[in-house]
């Protein structure tokens, strides 16, 4: 098959042509063959955009990604790493779910809001809800920053 230009490519994978220069200035997508400047790809790169999409729709980071398309060496098989990676994303997913539902919780609770004015309504969320808040900020601190340290 016939090699693509960046725009075929980001036509058919549905980004920005800059989405797949960025990509390649972080080793996510590899570097293309050039003719006379300009960037010619295999048709096989349209697989590993559509994995990349995929992979962020499950909630992996380009960090993460970037690191399965690494050479790593031989310590760790690929296979071994992902499930570990996978592992990890679902103890996040499942904070996340707690963290919805007690929100979904919240709301519901919200809704049998009979209060006169606004400074019986203050009063009352105070009351009802700002532990309860903080407890889902907390656990939603969690999620975001697993090891303590912001995601990229």
């Amino acid at each position: 098959m016939e090699e693509l230009t960046i725009s075929q490519v980001a036509a058919k994978a549905g980004l920005r042509p800059s989405a797949i220069r960025y990509y390649e200035s972080i080793n996510v997508l590899p570097a293309p063959r050039r003719i006379s400047g300009q960037r010619r790809y295999d048709p096989a790169v349209l697989d590993h955009l559509a994995f990349i999409q995929i992979a962020q729709k499950l909630g992996f980071s380009l960090t993460e990604i970037q690191f399965l398309f690494e050479q790593r060496g031989e310590e760790t098989p690929l296979a071994d790493y992902w499930q570990n990676v996978a592992r990890q994303k679902l103890t996040e997913v499942d904070a996340l779910i707690r963290q919805a539902t007690h929100i979904k919780h919240m709301l519901i609770q919200g809704m049998r809001c009979n209060c006169p004015n606004l400074s019986d309504c203050i009063n009352c969320v105070l009351t009802n809800c700002q532990s309860s808040t903080q407890q889902a900020g907390q656990l939603r601190l969690n999620v975001l920053h697993p090891n303590g340290h912001p995601e990229p």
